[in-house]
């Protein structure tokens, strides 16, 4: 008795003490510095890998080039499952995403499908009846022109509003299923397709939110408007509306002939502040990559930078309009950026401030960015003997040869947690970049008091967060005596190959008005000095296997680069842009694959890359 009493005074005497013990810590905790080097961590740690532009057979274009696979498909194949592709061929990705957005054109979502199965609720429509019928008349081509000329703007048939909200809520709940929040995560959004004359403007509009704020919405569309500023109204009493949030990712530009960063709005009036802080705030992030080409920037733009042609695009607009080079201006990321320093100048306000992404533009419903994995844009482009060579598309002339097509590319997202929220947020303030598909692993930071060694340390990151800005973010009012430091890590793709270089790229308004650029070597594999811009590290490529080896190259680089030529009164901006050691191309494997010659006009060997989002100097 005397023993159970004496157990349980010492129980409470111990409970006491243990509760006393802990409310001290806690106050204490507030005050006082942790031992602990991670309890005081709020920076984004993890990396997390998506694709933003992934279409389906809910898409006019994708269904009529024969993708007969829903977005089940599409989510199961980015999570990591063995798929049937539309070919009855067997593919996985490589490694999961860690991201999806299925972005079905806003444009007569579901339509497609919705004719072949009869269904009801289409045909009892105008627009229904009209299409139905020409397919029972075998003009589905016809169908499809009628489709392209109204995004075109050059007609206009209506969807009924019944059907598209029963569409729109089957696309609600397709992204529901399959976000994990922790593990998966499957934003809602979709594509608004604007096409004017051909041009290519389509933004991909993403939703932080969850099927209780965006099912009482219907997908704002070309139809409704061909102008990116009413887009951005729409999106602005979405939010209102609601209390949820919402941005737009612009496609790669150089399709738009000209309109994507033009120097007028599309009704053609002046840029002006309120435009430049309207287009920012919808717009954070740009797809500056993808399977149509890519978009940082042109030898005709860039004629210094030797590393300036690559898989580029300039065959004009999606329609019979060519090229012209004065369009080339306005299509390219760095040009645009280097234009937005002029407008902050001029206005108080930068239009182009926007942080890198990539993506895969896959019509398939593969997000598939891989060389030895490439299934092409359309259904009609999938592996099979002497692809490269075909048309890409049998409905326009403009397209070029199948080969020409790019495996490219992924958005790589510094973010707390795979969840909507944390990765919307990431791609809010920029802390973002852009690969062509490998999983390269990229820091970068910039400061004042970084030191030469902080690249070798392992709190490396610690440090970038704690003196100086991520990617995405803004350096102002340098200090006396002062320039500039930039911190940047490089790691390989684990399963990829090994790095060749980091480059930083820096554009600046100088202080007569006009803009210059310039692109240092900050970082070589191999014991190489720097200042090699254009002059490519030798290859291993074996292109008559499609192999090559990473006896070459580094598999991680890291530097404190200083800029020298800094001017504490110019505006600048810095990116960079990471080399692999060059590797085999799409075309390559094919080739081997299939025992078939080489493509004549495409390249052998592809020389893969990263680019970060720029960090922004204002005086």
């Amino acid at each position: 008795m005397s023993r159970c009493l004496f157990t349980g005074v010492f129980v409470v005497a111990l409970l006491g003490t243990v509760l006393s013990v802990s409310a001290s810590t806690v106050v204490d905790s507030v005050n006082k510095p942790n031992y602990s080097p991670y309890a005081d961590t709020n920076y984004p740690e993890n990396l997390y890998w998506g694709d933003t532009h992934v279409h389906t057979s809910r898409s006019p274009d994708a269904y009529s080039l024969n993708n007969r696979l829903d977005p089940e498909v599409a989510y199961r194949f980015a999570k990591g499952e063995t798929v049937i592709s539309q070919t009855d061929q067997r593919l996985r990705i490589s490694k999961p995403l860690d991201f999806l957005v299925v972005t079905d054109h806003s444009e007569f979502t579901g339509v497609f499908p919705a004719l072949d199965s009869a269904d009801p609720a289409l045909l009892h429509t105008k627009l229904g009846k009209r299409w139905y019928g020409m397919y029972q008349q075998d003009e589905r081509k016809e169908v499809l022109y009628e489709f392209v000329n109204t995004i075109r703007g050059k007609t206009r048939f209506v969807v009924d509003p019944n059907f598209r909200k029963n569409i729109w809520q089957q696309v609600i709940d397709d992204a529901e299923k399959h976000n994990e929040p922790g593990n998966f995560t499957a934003f809602i959004g979709y594509e608004w397709s604007s096409l004017p004359n051909g041009n290519n403007l389509h933004r991909n509009v993403v939703f932080r939110d969850g099927a209780d704020r965006v099912n009482q919405i219907l997908p704002f569309s070309s139809i409704d408007s061909p102008d990116p500023e009413k887009l951005w109204q729409w999106l602005k009493n979405y939010e209102t509306k609601t209390g949820g949030q919402v941005l737009a990712i612009p496609h790669n530009g150089n399709l738009s002939n000209g309109l994507m960063f033009a120097d007028k709005t599309l009704s053609g009036e002046a840029l002006t502040r309120q435009y430049a802080e309207t287009r920012i705030r919808w717009e954070p992030v740009y797809e500056m990559t993808q399977v149509k080409g890519d978009a940082e920037t042109h030898p005709y733009l860039s004629p210094d930078d030797g590393f300036a042609d690559f898989e580029t695009w300039d065959m004009g607009n999606i329609g019979p309009d060519a090229k012209e080079p004065w369009m080339l201006k306005y299509e390219y990321a760095r040009s645009a950026l280097k234009q937005g320093l002029a407008y902050e100048a001029q206005l108080g306000a930068n239009p182009f401030k926007f942080g890198m992404i990539g993506s895969t533009d896959s019509h398939t419903g593969f997000a598939n960015a891989a060389e030895n994995n490439f299934f092409g844009k359309m259904s009609t482009q999938e592996p099979a003997p002497g692809r490269v060579g075909e048309k890409s598309t049998p409905s326009d002339e403009q397209f070029p040869l199948v080969g020409g097509l790019v495996a490219s590319g992924y958005a790589a997202v510094w973010a707390h947690e795979n969840t909507r929220e944390s990765i919307f947020d990431a791609m809010q303030r920029k802390e973002t970049y852009a690969t062509t598909g490998p999983r390269i692993v990229l820091r970068f930071f910039a400061g004042w008091d970084f030191d030469q060694q902080t690249a070798q340390r392992p709190d490396y990151v610690n440090i970038g967060y704690r003196q100086g800005v991520p990617m995405g973010g803004d350096l102002i009012n340098a200090p006396k005596g002062k320039a500039p430091d930039f911190l940047i890590v490089a790691s390989k793709d684990p399963d990829g190959a090994n790095l060749d270089r980091i480059q930083v790229v820096k554009g600046w308004l100088n202080k007569g008005g006009e803009l210059e650029e310039k692109v240092y070597d900050v970082a070589m594999s191999d014991v190489r000095e720097v200042g090699r811009n254009g002059k490519p590290i030798k290859h291993t490529v074996d292109i008559k296997t499609a192999t090559y080896t990473n006896s070459i190259g580094a598999a991680e680089l890291g530097v404190v680069w200083t800029d020298p030529d800094f001017d504490t009164t110019e505006r600048a901006f810095y990116y960079v842009r990471v080399l692999e050691i060059p590797t085999p191309r799409w075309t390559t494997y094919d080739s081997v694959f299939y025992n078939e010659p080489l493509s004549k006009e495409e390249p052998a060997i592809v020389q893969e890359r990263a680019y970060s989002s720029p960090i922004w100097y204002t005086p």
